[in-house]
């Protein structure tokens, strides 16, 4: 292909965040290789249990390794992806064995889990977009959630709703049972009750006895009266999946369905006088199974988790559907609902507090307003009323700095998971507020890799003799063990916040190839660093750590080629014309440069083509014996 090249000549101290990210990657490289040694068979099946009843559980295992496929697609080695293939056919086959999924997909269970697990299966696109079966896969996921798929009746199309908060493979799960949630009962007992009304439970208090029979018997009666019916936002996770079949086929059925299914939320909020409601029965009404309120639902406004249930999936189906269209105008629903919020808060010791959970009395729960809703618009939009909408009530003690305690919920975090709690931060990095963050960033994930390591090396965490894990949270040990820490390079080398962990695709401004191995990455001893982004450009930072080698890359605008290059402005120099997706650069040894990259953002139709691919035309798929 003729892509337009720069060379860069100028040798110069390498920067010390470019040695830290080298660092990063030449050590996950060989953990990511023992983590699996340890924890997986040659098969990429676990080493665990020979059973595991309920439905919860089969997104566990997926994330502790889900990281894999993306961090090749950052510069890992080759080794690393092979091995994740293998760990994602195993686990699939596993827990089909198991009973939870079928046709290699989970056959029922919400959308916060599903986009967890779906993660793994989404990089899978950027690492390599010519594998059949993921294109396959990806096509027939799709068809669980648009009506193609006769065994997977979610999809009311004429009404535009996602027919259950429980979904998956086998369709809609309308009456659950005691095992469903077997497994996840002595986890549940630490939360809030999910009902007001259950018999002998403080509503406002923060426990519930899922353990005991006869609480957990009120909790299922009233889950399949009034929960498992009809569609909730969460399910707007189910926009990444289409999203992701686009990228693959560029077919517009997948773009309409993102942008159909967001507009029926868009038309609910409306009818519910401004406020998403979070449950919509089988018949298009507002609160159908709820007495009328619009409060109340499966992962709603009150249980289990507050405003952030439907904060984040409001976030992940508006900027898929502005990734599908360059259209910014889709981002105005959770515009409005961070609008809401912001408009029913309150002052307590120098702090503006939001709502974060509405019971039947009114709004509860007050709070500072996490920026990251705001940050995930900002990351497309560029739009100055989206940075405001980030800083308003900042929370300094939380945000200033990096936060190198993650993992997991939790009051510092706001709710983030999988080691990627620092989105706020990023973003004030960005606004020109905290120079020293890249650096501050990787020291923080390095010596959080260590700790990871010894801690997964330790003798009670040998797979084959452990037992000090509870039954129920056995589950979350690769999780929690996994080395795979990559929040620094996915946010300083691609230029936006890493990608919402409960499904969301991992946009940003630009992506790297290795021009000579011809694959995706940043190529051996090159680092990067965006260190600006405008509406029309970013400024990217190079440098070759190698004193021997020559090293070329080629730069995409857009992690899924969705913007257009039109100039390459070295620092100290003059733009030098350039047009396209890509960008090849020549980096010899020992150089270091700052490039301003002028581009037409959402010219191209996004997909995950390489520079030497069309994914659309990779592969031809298989028509089976049923066509």
């Amino acid at each position: 292909m003729n892509i337009p090249t720069i060379t860069i000549d100028t040798i110069a101290p390498i920067p010390r965040w470019a040695l830290l990210e080298r660092q990063i990657i030449a050590t996950l490289d060989r953990a990511a290789i023992e983590f699996a040694d340890r924890y997986t068979r040659g098969d990429g099946t676990l080493i665990w249990r020979d059973r595991w009843p309920g439905m919860d559980g089969s997104d566990d295992p997926y994330e502790g390794f889900m990281n894999m496929p993306l961090f090749y697609a950052l510069g890992g080695s080759e080794e690393v992806y092979r091995r994740s293939r293998t760990i994602w056919d195993g686990i699939t086959w596993q827990w089909t064995e198991y009973g939870q999924i079928h046709r290699e997909y989970d056959a029922y269970y919400d959308w916060m889990h599903h986009g967890e697990s779906n993660l793994f299966f989404y990089f899978f696109g950027l690492a390599d977009p010519a594998v059949l079966k993921d294109r396959q896969r990806a096509r027939r996921f799709a068809g669980f959630y648009n009506g193609e798929d006769a065994e997977a009746a979610n999809w009311d199309a004429a009404r535009r709703l996602i027919r259950s908060p429980i979904t998956g493979s086998r369709g809609p799960r309308f009456v659950q049972t005691a095992e469903d949630w077997s497994t996840h009962r002595e986890i549940l007992d630490n939360y809030l009750p999910p009902f007001e009304d259950l018999p002998g439970i403080d509503r406002y208090g923060n426990r519930t006895p899922w353990s005991e029979d006869a609480t957990y018997a009120e909790i299922l009666q009233r889950i399949n009266e009034r929960q498992s019916r009809g569609d909730v936002p969460l399910n707007l996770g189910a926009t990444s999946l289409m999203t992701h079949a686009f990228l693959y086929t560029g077919e517009e059925q997948y773009r309409a369905w993102v942008l159909d299914y967001l507009e029926a939320w868009r038309e609910r909020t409306a009818r519910n006088g401004g406020i998403t409601p979070d449950n919509v029965g089988l018949s298009g009404e507002i609160g159908e199974y709820n007495d009328g309120k619009w409060w109340g639902g499966y992962y709603g406004w009150r249980w289990p988790h507050g405003s952030f249930s439907l904060l984040e999936p409001l976030c992940v189906g508006a900027t898929n559907a502005a990734l599908l269209t360059g259209d910014m105008r889709h981002l105005d629903l959770p515009r409005s609902q961070l609008d809401m919020l912001w408009a029913l808060r309150r002052d307590e010791g120098g702090r503006s507090l939001v709502p974060n959970r509405h019971y039947d009395e009114g709004w509860r729960d007050y709070r500072p307003m996490h920026p990251m809703y705001a940050v995930y618009l900002w990351n497309l939009s560029m739009a100055e009323e989206d940075a405001e909408r980030a800083e308003r009530g900042w929370t300094g003690e939380l945000f200033d700095t990096v936060n190198p305690a993650y993992h997991g919920y939790g009051a510092s975090n706001g709710g983030h998971m999988g080691f990627n709690g620092n989105t706020a931060q990023w973003f004030r990095f960005m606004r020109g507020r905290y120079p020293g963050y890249p650096e501050a960033l990787l020291e923080a994930n390095l010596e959080t890799i260590a700790r990871q390591i010894a801690t997964y090396r330790l003798p009670e965490n040998d797979p084959e003799t452990m037992d000090h894990y509870r039954e129920s949270m056995t589950i979350h040990m690769w999780q929690q063990l996994t080395p795979m820490v990559i929040e620094g390079l996915a946010q300083l080398t691609l230029g936006g916040p890493m990608h919402v962990y409960h499904g969301g695709l991992q946009q940003a401004r630009p992506r790297y190839f290795d021009a000579v191995s011809r694959r995706p990455g940043l190529p051996p001893d090159v680092a990067a660093l965006v260190e600006g982004l405008g509406a029309d450009e970013a400024t990217v930072s190079l440098a070759n750590t190698s004193l021997l080698e020559v090293r070329e890359l080629i730069i995409e605008a857009g992690v899924f080629g969705e913007h257009d290059f039109v100039s390459a402005r070295p620092e100290g120099g003059d733009a030098i014309p350039v047009s396209g997706r890509w960008l090849r650069v020549v980096l010899q040894p020992g150089t270091v440069a700052r490039l301003t990259l002028g581009m037409h953002r959402f010219a191209s139709r996004p997909s995950y083509d390489t520079p030497w691919q069309a994914a659309a035309g990779a592969v031809e798929l298989l028509a089976g014996r049923n066509g």
